[in-house]
């Protein structure tokens, strides 16, 4: 007499996969190849992948497409990239396809939805669903031909929201060996580590050195009238506040709880605020370099603010009679002329 499928055991196996089972498994609990093939037929179970079945009809979570993906390429492979990230809560979506690595040395057919890379060195996994540690994770996506420098930003400062330890980070980076955006990673990792939480902010950070403005102090948080208020920058010493606003659904940029937040800050604080969106700061930097550099003029600074390019707006600030004081630097006077704001478009 035929072995009869373990109905019982395949269904704590399925509950225990994310609903998920693979032919070898199947076969393991007296299964035949006619039995598993009704299911299918039937309607009763869908295929993901070859040799892989969902155990029922309704529409595949992103945990079972996981698994699946996990059953068909086999022993050692780990949930990688942006799969990964999502599993770690470093990014929001993990996208349509599955991503996964496999040792080197196995060759697995492409299938619709899954992307499969090899490796001659397995990271370290981890978790129910076999996955990619997150530091691992971060520089991986990092390495990517397709993501930019400012996705690579906000990966790292993502980590860091997530308690992700960036010495670790810091330390991977170390010993891989050829990488995409070393520089930048190694950049961001000590920005990060000063207060920088968004690519706005980084951005900003990068305004700031290239024109010799003051490093202004980042995420101040206080209490002003009864309200816990955070200032994305602040140059305490001149009362001049900077706050960066990266969202672009807010009408004026601004919303209800900002204009309490300025009121509250000019009033009792006696802060200039300065307000900045994505556009400001990634199209027209030196004019935002221009403005704050004004702004910080009106409120006693002293220091010379030096153009990133002989284009840069911000040249009309430098007194070419200034001296130069201690330590080197040069001290000037503020241009006279008013503040040209940037056309549309035009890059600062």
């Amino acid at each position: 007499m035929a072995p009869r499928a373990d109905t019982a055991g395949i269904a704590r196996l399925a509950k225990a996969q994310d609903a998920v089972v693979s032919r070898a498994q199947l076969l393991g609990l007296g299964a035949t190849t006619d039995w598993i093939s009704r299911q299918v037929e039937s309607k009763r179970w869908q295929r993901l992948f070859p040799g892989v079945y969902l155990t029922h009809t309704g529409q595949p979570r992103w945990s079972s497409r996981a698994r699946a993906a996990l059953l068909y390429a086999g022993r050692g492979a780990a949930l990688s990239h942006a799969s990964a990230a999502f599993r770690h809560k470093i990014v929001d979506s993990p996208g349509r396809v599955i991503q996964v690595i496999v040792p080197h040395g196995r060759r697995l057919r492409h299938q619709r939805g899954l992307k499969i890379r090899y490796r001659r060195r397995m990271p370290a996994v981890w978790g129910r669903l076999p996955t990619v540690g997150p530091i691992d994770t971060v520089l991986d996506l990092a390495d990517l031909r397709e993501t930019p420098a400012d996705d690579v930003v906000g990966l790292v400062c993502r980590a860091a929201q997530r308690n992700i330890d960036i010495e670790q980070i810091r330390m991977a980076l170390n010993r891989r060996g050829r990488i995409r955006h070393r520089r930048l990673l190694t950049e961001l990792l000590a920005a990060v580590e000063e207060g920088v939480e968004s690519p706005l902010e980084y951005r900003y950070h990068r305004i700031e050195r290239s024109h010799g403005l003051p490093r202004s102090q980042l995420q101040v948080r206080e209490v002003l009238d009864g309200l816990w208020l955070r200032a994305d920058c602040r140059y305490r010493r001149y009362h001049v506040r900077v706050e960066l606003d990266g969202k672009l659904a807010h009408p004026l940029g601004r919303t209800d709880a900002d204009v309490w937040r300025d009121n509250s800050v000019g009033i009792l604080a006696s802060d200039l605020t300065l307000r900045y969106r994505w556009r400001h700061v990634a199209i027209t930097p030196c004019h935002v370099a221009r403005q704050v550099a004004l702004a910080l003029r009106s409120r006693g600074w002293t220091g010379a603010p030096h153009p990133c390019s002989p284009s840069c707006p911000l040249g009309d600030l430098v007194d070419h009679g200034a001296t130069e004081g201690p330590g080197g630097a040069r001290h000037g006077r503020a241009s006279s002329r008013p503040s040209s704001l940037p056309a549309s478009g035009a890059r600062g």
